[in-house]
């Protein structure tokens, strides 16, 4: 990758976090001659003033080198929605529990972002999840989640694939993840772990009240189709974690996969079966 010369910043909600790694990431972007652009929100949470190689109350611009995302997944998930459909990196510093989509953890932070600005990276192209019905139309990089809503009855969640119906579950809830949200909610549900470069997506169900419900692995060219069985009940529908719109009882959303939609920045030598050790290996308790 070429040096940087331009990057977008985003950072969690909690900035005493990351204040000193913001004062790194100021230090080496004037070392590198590169400018750091911080939108209003950015800027007010840091409490930035007017300094060289700083652009402050930005607006978020597409035509930069890179994103910096100091954050857990909601933050790194947040930057590369925002960045889908162009080719600018998102470089992530994990500042969050599991941080599986980081680039480097928050201990690597001065060696990880001068390699950053040296361009010395490289560039995974992330698959997405594309959800369209009467509500509007969304872009997931994990996942896409319907759930009942608290104090209603249970989801009666039907899936299709074409014209085909595949089953029809009561349950909390149905997900439909990507290769890169597999080792999430997905994974909670028992569904598969699928190796990032696997084309696909993956349906599994929250707490189904069935024993024979199982997780589907869905062809990257087929439509998916849920459709909200109930004649009362509607469901709430998340993607990557976050509200989007209620589906109405008798109401259906379409899911898509869509190739290359995000870029993640990854360091070499960095695979997703050591990220996978690494991120969950580290979880285990040893006998």
């Amino acid at each position: 990758m070429n040096p940087v010369r331009t990057a977008t910043v985003f950072t969690h909600r909690r900035p005493a976090e990351t204040a000193q790694a913001i004062g790194v990431l100021c230090e080496l972007a004037r070392e590198a001659g590169a400018v750091l652009r911080l939108d209003p929100e950015e800027t007010g949470k840091h409490e930035l003033e007017p300094a060289p190689g700083l652009e402050l109350d930005a607006p978020v611009e597409l035509d930069v080198d890179i994103c910096f995302a100091l954050g857990g997944d909601g933050t790194i998930l947040s930057a590369l929605r925002t960045y889908a459909g162009t080719r600018v990196p998102v470089f992530a510093i994990n500042y969050g529990e599991i941080g599986f989509l980081a680039t480097v953890d928050r201990e690597q932070v001065q060696e990880g972002l001068r390699r950053a600005f040296a361009g010395d990276f490289e560039v995974l192209a992330l698959p997405g999840i594309e959800i369209s019905g009467e509500r509007g139309a969304w872009l997931a990089i994990n996942d896409v989640s319907m759930h009942r809503q608290s104090g209603k009855r249970v989801a009666d969640l039907m899936y299709l694939v074409g014209p085909d119906e595949v089953g029809r579950v009561r349950c909390d809830g149905l997900v439909v993840a990507t290769p890169a949200g597999s080792t999430g909610y997905n994974l909670a549900n028992g569904g598969p772990v699928m190796a990032w470069g696997v084309e696909g997506s993956v349906v599994s169900f929250i707490a189904p009240h069935s024993l024979n419900a199982r997780a589907l692995v869905v062809a990257p060219h087929d439509v998916l189709r849920v459709h909200n069985c109930s004649q009362e009940e509607p469901v709430d529908v998340s993607v990557d974690g976050r509200p989007v719109c209620v589906l109405p009882a008798g109401g259906q959303i379409e899911v898509r996969f869509a190739q290359a939609q995000s870029h993640l920045a990854q360091l070499a030598g960095t695979t997703f079966y050591k990220r996978l050790r690494e991120k969950f290996g580290r979880l285990a308790t040893t006998p």
